[in-house]
Parts: C-alpha cells; structure tokens; sequence
C-alpha cells in the first residue's frame, strides 16, 4: 500500500531532514509513526503526499511512485496536516461537496458518508454555518470528514488526535479500523503513545531524522516494556537499536 525506500530530504541551509528512512504500510496495517517534536515525521509525510520533493530514494503508493505519477497516487489516499488549513469563507457543507466532486464521489455515495459521518462527529447541525465561524476540534472533525467521503485506500494523518473530543477519537479509531478491514491502510504520526500501542499493529521510531527502533507493536512490546518506556528509552540513546529494529 505504502513503501518508503531509503529516503533522504535535506533543507537547503539546515541540518534538519530525513535520512535512510524505510518503511513498508501493508494492506490492513494500522500504521504508526512517532518521535519528538522536530524528528522529521512531518517532513517524512509531506514527502509521501507529494507535497516536498526529495533528494533520493523512492516512494511508491498502491504501487505508483509518488514523483512520477502523483495524480494517479493522490487519487487513491488522504491526508491531513496536523493542523489543516480550510476554505473558510465556505460552509462545511460546501467545502466537503467541493472535496467530493474532486474525487467524483456521486451524489448518493457522497450523501451517505457525510451524513453517516457528520452525525457520528457531531456537527451535522454546524454544516451551513461558515467554517469561519468553527472552533478548531469543529475544523479538525470537517477535515477527518473530507478525508473519509471518498474512501481512501490509504489514510495519512499528522497528529490526528490532537483537538479532538474522548468521543470523536472513539469515532475516529473505529473508523480508522474499518478502512483496514475493508483492505485498506493507515499511516499516521501521534504523540498519543497509549492509543498508538492499543490502535496500532506497526511502528517505526525517529529521532533526529533517523529511524532508531520499529517492527511489529507485538513485537517490540513482548517483554513487557509498553510503547511509551520504548519510546523514552530510545529518546535517551539507552536502546540497543540492533534489537529493537527489524
């Protein structure tokens, strides 16, 4: 679904980047990415979307290279920015009809998921008023919404937690796992450790550009230790990496 191959960016001026990152999103995987702030999983998932270029290696979706055929990838995904921007001046029910006709979602198909989804995030009463008028959990329910109306194969989301209600994560979770059981994929960065070791059968740690530890959440976590000790461990340059990575 996903494939990342030694993938490197560098900004010109900076140290800052990503450097050998290699990671493999299969069909059904509930994918996590995680580090500290500044680690490069943005940097890293604005490279997967298109979004910045590279300076080597190779990004395929569904098969496709995203530098190659980036119409053909961005068709078959969705994603959402940590914090994303909105056409305010649109109301919510514009902006997701707008979203829907660029991925020619019909009418009926289109219908059925924004109410499904809009009632199930709350705000169905909200979607006439401007998305200027929105708090930011309203904006960040609106953008899950555009990203779910046409079903993506794969799903990318950058600190999708973050704003959220206890029950719009709940509905966010569950719907997250319905992609998977209907064959598609998650990728995504969180600082929430607890939901990522329940939610999550894959991860991958960064640090300083870097993957430093990931495999199976199964795995890594056998011995008992949770995901949030590994996380610390590593953060402190104690794990041995050669046994944490796969």
């Amino acid at each position: 679904m996903l494939k990342i191959t030694n993938l490197c960016k560098k900004y010109k001026g900076s140290e800052k980047g990503v450097q050998d990152i290699n990671i493999h999103v299969e069909k059904g995987d509930i994918y996590a990415f995680i580090g500290h702030n500044g680690a490069g999983k943005t940097t890293t998932l604005k490279c997967v979307t298109g979004i910045h270029g590279f300076d080597s290696g190779e990004i395929l979706i569904d098969g496709k290279d995203i530098s190659k055929q980036p119409i053909a990838c961005k068709k078959s995904f969705a994603y959402i920015p940590d914090n994303p921007d909105l056409y305010e001046y649109l109301t919510g029910i514009q902006y997701l009809n707008f979203i829907a006709d660029v991925f020619e979602v019909s009418a009926a198909k289109r219908s059925e998921m924004i109410a499904k989804y809009a009632d199930e995030f709350e705000i169905t009463a909200s979607l006439g008023d401007l998305i200027s008028s929105y708090s930011h959990g309203m904006k960040q329910k609106l953008a899950l919404i555009s990203a779910l109306v046409h079903e993506p194969k794969l799903l990318i989301l950058d600190e999708p937690f973050v704003g959220l209600d206890p029950k719009a994560a709940v509905v966010l979770k569950g719907a997250m796992r319905d992609i998977c059981n209907n064959g598609g994929a998650i990728f995504f960065s969180t600082h929430v450790l607890d939901v990522a070791e329940k939610l999550c059968n894959k991860v991958t740690i960064i640090k300083g550009g870097r993957m430093i530890a990931g495999g199976s959440m199964s795995e890594l976590t056998k011995n008992g230790d949770s995901l949030e000790d590994i996380f610390m461990e590593v953060l402190e340059g104690e794990t041995d990496q050669s046994s944490r990575s796969n």
